[in-house]
């Protein structure tokens, strides 16, 4: 009988340190979400030992808001981010675009001066204060972009659309 028990607790043992290694690497990322009772979601990296992959969803419909106010990513990510405008207006109407500040950019100046580039997805021609953007959407249109996560520190992302910029903002966390 003993020798049995010995036997059982050997091969608890061993399954316990087997199971310990079939780990996998999965970072994990928060998404605040403003409409939510919960503060946040968690999103997983698709991760290899050379580049991370951080996928974000974002949606913005004819309420002129955005359904997360906070993404936070590692320093030298990559992000695929995804905009969905799951509205209904036209994009002429009620367009939306996820534009992402330097550091500092003063979003009340760089607002003012996106809505003289009606041409550009709102986007001013000099570009100098944008790490990445979207194209300007309308309802039911999607677009996808991929960038590097900048250094660490908090930046600004916001629709550039006229007048949008004051309510549709949030912040880039890069830990």
């Amino acid at each position: 009988m003993k020798n049995y028990n010995k036997a059982l607790l050997l091969l608890a043992v061993l399954a316990i340190i087997a199971c310990g290694e079939k780990k996998e690497e999965k970072e994990q990322y928060t998404i605040s979400d403003t409409n939510s009772t919960e503060s946040t979601t968690t999103v997983k990296s698709q991760a290899s030992d050379e580049e991370k992959v951080i996928e974000v969803s974002l949606s913005a419909g004819d309420q002129m808001q955005f359904d997360k106010n906070e993404i936070k990513v590692k320093a030298g990510s990559t992000v695929k981010l995804t905009l969905t405008h799951t509205g209904e207006m036209d994009e002429k109407v009620m367009g939306h675009n996820f534009v992402l500040l330097k550091e500092g950019t003063d979003i009340n100046a760089f607002g003012q001066k996106a809505m003289q580039a009606a041409d550009n997805n709102y986007i001013p021609e000099d570009g100098e204060q944008v790490i990445a953007y979207t194209e300007i959407l309308g309802g039911g249109e999607s677009a996808t972009i991929e960038f590097n996560a900048p250094e660490a520190g908090t930046y600004d992302f916001i629709c550039s659309f006229p007048g949008h910029y004051a309510i549709m903002k949030g912040k880039f966390i890069v830990e």
